[in-house]
């Protein structure tokens, strides 16, 4: 990736780094949302519907004045109510004991269900079960007719037909056969309601032995005969009642709602969605430093350029040779970007430090200084100042060797503690001591050493320990030329950034620029290529 990427405006790829940089974000969604669904459809058992069509007539044997305020008008009020006398007790109850629907299995449903459906259907059964062992067997049948009724109740569903005296009787059920098998006796016993409350109202007008009381009763009589649910004829069908069945209920041949296919793949397509939507959410909700953009943004400094992620370890120092990788090519790049830099400005001291301890800057620092004094001959001087870790010591080697707290103490020279490694590289350790670091730091020792140094090499590096917490850096960063900064991607905050940049006096003295450690292509190489 191109170091001196600048991007004023959105690209397709800044879409594209939000998506691969949260792919796992996406990845996850879609995994939870399509199992989620999955097991949802597995536990859902396929319910078929039948439906009877009714009309309201409104054309009774007598003229009661219930009856009469029906008559001939498309009263949707009325028509709501007889829907509601469809799905009352006196019908159901009928319903239940003509089909026993009272006396299926309390695990019936097992049998249309998956084995998954299976398990649960089996848990709550034998619940159930054990629950009726202690109920006398008068109260046991009782509780499972109420319960057979209730059940049937939640999957009636009556719907008036808009602008006309007509209403639907839907009926769910998990068995085909059986949902058309009750939408009809539903029919039925609702018909046969509606006729025992004339024979009732004839009864008192006429008496028992009327005409038209005998023809109500031949009609209740031969509609008891046909609750085993099987179609009858449209005569029978029609029948005297105020109330008709218009059309009978067939088995359906499709389950009700939407096909399970069609909802898994719905579902997919969704959580691909919501994983993207998420995936912007989390991008520009995170408060870290991930871009050269977010550093010129928020911390109003010039970026040098990035160091990419190491694949395995990175805290080794390079071979800089013709066989370079991605992460020493990085190095590469940000060391000519850095030396331009210093050479435009006139720089001779520069000072590295990171805000967190975590950013290991101390391998950025030998690093660069390795390219510069191996690759353009550069006579470099790194100074370990960071009298906290020891890190450049162990990094070189030289952690045992006189270091910059002996010449600070002034038990030794500048030259003891200069250990040269080759021809145009030289590195200061820092020592060991157990005073505090920030008086020997403003001691004029130091300013000092930094003057011999000058004079006598073309650059002097000085590793500084972390910022935050520490007034080590701001003491050195007076004494230094240029002040650089590294970051790793994606660690650090922005606040915690311009918080550690921020010393007693305002800004960070000599800031020159902000390197970017760590950095990540999100984007596969072949997808970077071809957008």
């Amino acid at each position: 990736m191109n170091n001196n990427e600048q991007a004023n405006e959105t690209t397709l790829r800044d879409y594209l780094k939000v998506l691969f940089r949260h792919k796992s974000v996406i990845i996850l969604t879609v995994i939870t949302v399509c199992a989620t669904v999955f097991v949802g459809l597995k536990l859902k058992t396929k319910v078929y519907e039948s439906r009877v069509k009714m009309l309201i007539t409104a054309e009774k044997q007598v003229e009661a004045t219930y009856y009469r305020e029906m008559y001939g008008g498309r009263n949707v009020q009325q028509t709501l109510t007889q829907s509601e006398i469809v799905k009352s007790d006196p019908v159901l109850g009928r319903v239940v004991r003509s089909l026993a629907l009272h006396k299926r299995p309390l695990d019936d449903e097992k049998k249309f269900s998956s084995p998954l459906k299976a398990q649960l259907i089996d848990y709550r059964a034998k619940m159930q079960n054990k629950k009726l062992e202690n109920f006398p067997d008068e109260q046991k049948e009782a509780f499972l007719f109420r319960h057979a009724v209730e059940s049937l109740k939640m999957n009636i569903n009556v719907e008036p037909i808009r602008d006309t005296n007509m209403f639907t009787i839907k009926v769910r059920d998990y068995n085909p056969v059986g949902a058309a098998v009750i939408a009809n006796v539903v029919s039925r016993s609702y018909v046969m309601f509606d006729l025992e409350q004339q024979l009732a109202e004839l009864k008192l007008k006429y008496g028992r032995k009327h005409p038209t009381v005998n023809l109500i009763e031949e009609s209740i009589e031969g509609l008891q005969k046909t609750l085993s649910g099987e179609p009858i004829g449209d005569v029978e069908a029609i029948g005297p009642a105020s109330v008709k069945i218009i059309e009978q209920a067939y088995v359906a041949l499709e389950p009700t709602g939407t096909s399970k296919v069609l909802t898994f793949a719905l579902a997919f397509v969704m959580s691909i969605f919501l994983g993207v939507m998420l995936a912007f959410v989390f991008e520009y909700t995170d408060q870290t430093l991930k871009s050269p953009q977010d550093i010129e943004r928020t911390l109003g400094l010039p970026f040098i350029g990035s160091i990419t992620r190491k694949k395995l370890f990175n805290r080794t120092l390079i071979k800089f040779d013709k066989r370079l990788s991605d992460y020493g090519r990085s190095y590469q790049i940000v060391s000519d970007q850095l030396y331009m830099l210093i050479k435009d400005k006139g720089l001779k001291s520069i000072l590295v430090t990171s805000t967190l301890k975590e950013e290991n800057n101390s391998v950025v620092i030998a690093n660069l200084g390795k390219y510069i004094s191996e690759m353009l001959r550069h006579k470099t001087l790194i100074i370990d100042a960071n009298l906290r870790t020891r890190s450049m010591g162990r990094l070189f080697k030289i952690e045992k060797e006189p270091g910059l707290i002996d010449f600070l103490d002034g038990k030794a020279s500048l030259e003891k503690i200069t250990k040269k490694l080759d021809k145009h590289l030289s590195v200061i350790a820092s020592g060991n001591t157990g005073l505090n670091p920030v008086m020997l730091l403003e001691s004029p020792k130091m300013k000092e050493l930094l003057t011999e140094a000058r004079k006598k090499y073309e650059l002097v590096i000085i590793n500084a320990p972390h910022m935050r917490g520490h007034k080590d850096t701001a003491i050195l960063s007076t004494l230094v030329d240029g002040t650089v900064l590294v970051v790793d991607e994606g660690k650090v905050r922005r606040q915690v950034v311009k918080s550690a940049t921020m010393n007693m006096n305002g800004k960070l003295e000599n800031t020159i620029g902000v390197i970017l450690n760590e950095r990540t292509s999100p984007i596969p190489k072949f997808v970077y290529d071809n957008v």
